[in-house]
């Protein structure tokens, strides 16, 4: 599938989209641009949350290559223009979140590393955060830096606490119902939906150039999770409850939470972001889950933290040091 533009999202020049196959039935969606400088910066690798697509980020790529970045976005499994995993395309599903790791490192050995400058640095979103956090524990790897967006360190929305919600999902699993939509969620971003009471963003023009990409490009869209997806998701969130595991990240992470999130606990991202050896977090007020959808005025605020944070703008010594 090539890149999908729109009139109010077109798609950003110098594109080279491509695929990787990870094995048969198995295809990775890719995009990646030069900067639009003649100085570098490096590459910022751009991880989508779940249920988005690279389309989703035209904006953010050209405010980083205008930056003097290159950019590389990747469609996770399940999701965007990569291989879907169940019969039914809408449903987002994995068994465990190592096949999102696994994603990444084909990702960044077969795109990033051969054919993208360093210094590489990571943005992230809430679903991918929770991914890239893991990958930050081991030897060797990538990133000299991650701006992780409103991540999934505990969720909202839970008809019962995660432990019990877990051991259900264990249990469904067990009997084979991993691949079933999860009960109760209804599809996001479909056709018909609006934007009023939305708990994505609070830009209206922002939320309806999104629709129009999945109007334009159905197979784009991804509906409720499944049971298996979120018994893997509960799972890797329990490893970041963990008090071992904050300390055990060893590349330095600015995450930014959204004041009126009702998707992901700010409060959470809070606690989290107290235990990191390295590490800050911003709130940014006003802010609904998807950060970088919204507002003008939030995401100057966003890309303020971003140009303090990352290496070739000054940077503020208490924004690494400190939760504020």
């Amino acid at each position: 599938m090539n890149l999908v533009g729109t009139p109010k999202n077109p798609v950003p020049l110098g594109a080279a989209v491509g695929y990787i196959d990870v094995r048969k039935g198995l295809r990775l969606r890719y995009a990646s641009w030069q900067s639009a400088l003649k100085s570098r910066r490096g590459t910022v690798c751009i991880f989508p949350g779940r249920s988005e697509y690279i389309e989703k980020y035209f904006e953010v790529v050209g405010e980083l290559r205008r930056r003097g970045f290159a950019v590389a976005v990747l469609d996770w499994r399940g999701q965007g223009g990569s291989s879907r995993l169940t019969r039914h395309p809408l449903r987002g599903h994995v068994n465990h979140f190592s096949e999102y790791e696994e994603d990444l490192g084909h990702f960044m050995k077969n795109v990033v590393l051969p054919d993208c400058p360093t210094p590489y640095f990571a943005l992230a979103h809430s679903m991918a955060a929770t991914v890239l956090f893991k990958a930050s524990t081991k030897r060797g790897c990538w990133f000299s830096r991650m701006v992780m967006m409103a991540p999934m360190v505990k969720v909202h929305g839970l008809p019962v606490s995660h432990k019990l919600c877990r051991q259900m999902a264990d249990g469904l699993c067990l009997f084979g119902l991993g691949r079933r939509a999860v009960p109760g969620r209804k599809v996001e971003y479909v056709l018909n939906e609006t934007f009023e009471g939305n708990p994505l963003t609070s830009d209206r023009e922002r939320f309806l150039r999104n629709l129009s990409v999945l109007k334009a490009e159905p197979s784009l869209a991804v509906g409720p999770p499944t049971i298996g997806w979120l018994r893997a998701a509960l799972s890797a969130m329990q490893e970041l409850e963990d008090e071992r595991f904050a300390p055990r990240i060893r590349v330095p992470v600015l995450m930014m939470a959204a004041g009126d999130d009702r998707i992901v606990s700010s409060k959470a991202i809070e606690d989290f972001a107290s235990r990191l050896r390295a590490g800050s977090q911003i709130v940014m007020r006003g802010a609904r889950h998807e950060i970088l959808q919204e507002r003008d005025p939030i995401r100057e605020q966003f890309w303020a933290a971003f140009d303090a944070f990352v290496p070739g703008a000054v940077m503020s010594e208490p924004l690494l040091s400190r939760a504020s």
